[in-house]
């Protein structure tokens, strides 16, 4: 077709020209010259296509080849498999140092909480100037599959290891193991140390339930479903030798304590979150000590064994402007707890020494419950203001026939507290408290407290 439209053309312009027809002679050289050049332009095209073919399966050969030899070599990198090595700058572990300190204006001396059975080492009560535990913390993937971490409270001539743990990475199915001693998932506020508290001191259910939190030392398994919804399930197997268990009940094969949690909660539009959870725990102390007044008033050293069963229950809702927190947001959370506990109680004779007890055991069961509710208001930044009430009820507490040398009141512990704190920056706080409590009968407290929280280093993201 093209050929014949130039022949076409020439055609036209040959009888169109000034010097009118062309002869045949000239027709005919004109159609030869131009077959000569449609002919060599046609080889040309021939040549480069040509060409191009060849290049193509010298192209196709080639990747043939390395596809042959990427699987060769997939299959002995297989064979012999082992770990990437992480960079190196990837074991250099993030280490934080937590600095805390306050100032304490409060009645003095032991303050137990009034019909409640205390830890075997209770809190310390300082007044004035004081040093809180500084918090030495170590965290690091350590390799593709673990990740370490270490807690240690530093406190005068003492150093307690709060938490060190493994925990395992892309265990897949949602599953997560963490095994060593860690803070137990129940409840909401228990994994939170105490720099990250809303409040300078505990509440009082968790003061009652554990003496600070509950430790475990063993095993962790949470499951997260692959919902929409967050759901969360957990179990823990440990020793058990931290209250409400003891070192008694610990020393055996297996677990003395077990505890399972579930956690449910979600967004409502863009500004609110929530988290709803419930808890169950369960050890089995053996010769628990307890120091308890009798009705001499002497302290009764006492030695429990048998059961101590509590559930939990927590729920939280947070508010932030279209999600974003750091100008303003609202918290509140509260939990709920009831414990039963039951078995045999000791109470070591020491008429000798003026006590009312005489080495009697009996049976001992108590049925309590408690809880608290609190609400923490970011009203510009750096700026915080939250409201506590906590309230305990002593419930029912049967001595058996120790009920003769023990004193079984009916109090009902509680108190108010207030704070605001400021915050210059993510590392640095400082919070002022007010509390009127009523956790020790017939001796209520006016207390304030001021507290300084630093951090110096990296430090990971706390809970929900």
């Amino acid at each position: 077709m093209f050929y014949r439209l130039l022949l076409a053309a020439g055609f036209a312009v040959a009888l169109a020209s000034p010097a009118g027809a062309a002869s045949p002679d000239e027709i005919a050289a004109l159609r030869a010259e131009f077959d000569r050049k449609v002919q060599s332009l046609q080889a040309d095209y021939e040549a480069r296509l040509k060409a191009l073919e060849s290049r193509v399966q010298a192209a196709e050969a080639q990747a043939g080849q390395a596809q042959v030899t990427a699987q060769s070599a997939a299959v002995t990198a297989e064979q012999t498999a082992q770990p990437a090595p992480l960079p190196s700058s990837a074991f250099n572990p993030d280490v934080s140092l937590i600095l805390q300190g306050a100032y304490i204006d409060r009645a003095g001396g032991e303050r137990p909480i009034t019909g409640f059975m205390p830890v075997e080492s209770p809190a310390r009560v300082d007044r004035g100037f004081t040093l809180d535990d500084s918090e030495l913390v170590f965290a690091a993937n350590i390799d593709p599959y673990v990740r370490g971490f270490v807690d240690l409270a530093v406190a005068d001539d003492k150093v307690n290891v709060e938490e060190s743990w493994f925990q395992t990475l892309n265990l897949g199915y949602g599953l997560t193991v963490k095994g060593g001693r860690f803070l137990s998932g129940i409840g909401y506020q228990n994994e939170r140390h105490p720099h990250a508290w809303d409040f300078a001191d505990n509440n009082l259910m968790y003061s009652a339930l554990f003496g600070e939190h509950l430790v475990q030392d063993g095993l962790q398994l949470r499951w997260l479903a692959p919902t929409e919804l967050f759901l969360e399930l957990g179990a823990e197997v440990a020793k058990g030798q931290f209250f409400p268990g003891s070192d008694g009940g610990a020393d055996k094969n297996g677990a003395a304590a077990w505890a399972a949690f579930a956690h449910v909660g979600g967004d409502v539009g863009v500004s609110h979150a929530w988290r709803a959870g419930v808890s169950y725990l369960r050890a089995s102390p053996r010769e628990r000590e307890a120091f308890l007044d009798d009705l001499n008033d002497f302290e009764a050293l006492s030695l429990f064994s048998g059961r101590s069963k509590a559930w939990l229950a927590d729920f939280v809702w947070k508010w932030s402007p279209d999600g974003n927190p750091r100008q303003r947001n609202f918290i509140f959370a509260a939990e709920y707890f009831d414990r039963d506990e039951d078995g045999d109680l000791l109470c070591e004779d020491a008429t000798a020494a003026g006590g009312a007890c005489t080495g009697l055991t009996d049976r001992y069961a108590s049925d309590q419950s408690g809880g608290y509710a609190q609400a923490v208001y970011q009203f510009m930044p750096r700026w915080r203001t939250g409201l506590r009430y906590d309230r305990l009820s002593s419930g029912s507490v049967d001595f058996g026939a120790n009920q003769a040398f023990l004193n079984a009141p009916h109090f009902d512990p509680s108190r108010w507290s207030l704070m605001t704190d400021y915050s210059p920056s993510e590392f640095s706080r400082f919070r002022l408290q007010v509390a009127r409590d009523r956790s020790l009968q017939g001796d209520p407290d006016n207390q304030l407290i001021l507290q300084y929280i630093m951090s110096i280093g990296p430090h990971g993201a706390h809970k929900f």
